[in-house]
């Protein structure tokens, strides 16, 4: 996986970013815990917290990012800055091949780089879903992501919702599904 599959899928979810209204932030999403608000800032909470990852070689302590309500003042201004920032630090000579120190243990920036654009993509079905949009994402990139996915994810990094673990349990998703939806599943989601 290489930065450009990172900017489509911070792209596809900035469309997605772009259609909520302050009315959606009290929906429901398919992350339990989560408002539409609580998802929202979360979206561009990862959109800063990558970069500053990459840049340190670790995650920040303390984060910056964390408990910052973004959906309180202009929302994508907040993501366009972070995904600016996260896109330069993974395309940095170097950065895919050293290792990152993160909450969950340590991996090449390349793992990570998978990771980030899981997390992106699949936060950005959850938004869909969420507030009623399309969920049917770029199939080309939403099958990239699960088959990267899939061959990197290691069981240890699973675990029920409030765990602390960073993806929730596998399920399955419909026959036929889109890959969006596979992925999804594959992460825990209801589909």
């Amino acid at each position: 996986m290489s930065p450009d599959q990172l900017v489509q899928a911070f792209a596809l979810t900035r469309g997605l970013l772009d259609n909520v209204t302050p009315d959606d932030y009290t929906s429901a999403t398919p992350c339990a815990a989560w408002t539409v608000r609580d998802l929202a800032n979360h979206i561009v909470e990862g959109a800063n917290w990558f970069g500053l990852c990459v840049d340190a070689g670790a995650a920040p302590d303390p984060d910056p990012t964390h408990g910052v309500d973004y959906a309180a003042g202009d929302l994508l201004a907040a993501y366009d800055r972070g995904v600016a920032g996260s896109v330069a630090a993974f395309s940095t000579p170097g950065a895919l091949e050293r290792t990152i120190k993160l909450p969950f243990g340590e991996m090449p920036g390349g793992a990570f780089l998978v990771i980030a654009t899981c997390d992106v993509v699949t936060h950005g079905w959850d938004l869909a879903k969420a507030t009623g949009q399309p969920s049917d994402l770029d199939d080309d990139l939403a099958g990239r992501v699960l088959s990267e996915i899939k061959t990197g994810l290691p069981d240890g990094m699973r675990g029920p919702e409030g765990s602390g673990a960073p993806f929730r349990p596998a399920g399955e998703a419909p026959a036929g599904a889109p890959p969006a939806d596979q992925l999804a599943a594959f992460l825990g989601r209801t589909v």
